[in-house]
């Protein structure tokens, strides 16, 4: 059974950082591009930063570049969202998500087949 887990979700104060990290268990990842994405309350859930398979490619939302870093290590089927300088319009569920074999990354989420539930961050001002 594939499954993706997030964790490092919380609460921290505007200009603080979090790490978050998404671990797929069920199959190997290293040759697909994987993605995070949130949903704030009342709003639809938009892309946030996505990495092809193999990590040289990498892909951001106007609204958290310079700010957020996206990586992946392969040997350990995680990924990993590295967020700083954090502002309280970040507050989300961040889900992390996976495209087919070989895909390139996406800023779409229809493009994505596997979802992790999702973790929370809040953003106090």
């Amino acid at each position: 059974q594939v499954q993706l887990v997030e964790s490092g979700g919380g609460l921290v104060q505007a200009g603080g950082s979090l790490r978050l990290s998404c671990a797929a268990s069920g199959r190997s990842f290293s040759n697909s591009a994987m993605g995070w994405f949130r949903q704030a309350p009342g709003k639809e859930r938009e892309f946030v930063a996505a990495i092809n398979w193999s990590g040289i490619s990498t892909y951001y939302a106007a609204s958290v570049k310079g700010r957020f870093t996206i990586s992946r290590d392969n040997a350990r089927n995680t990924v990993y969202l590295q967020m700083n300088s954090l502002k309280p319009e970040d507050t989300a569920v961040y889900y992390c998500a996976a495209r087919g074999s070989y895909a390139s990354g996406s800023y779409y989420s229809h493009t994505y087949d596997y979802w992790g539930q999702g973790t929370q961050v809040t953003v106090s001002s």
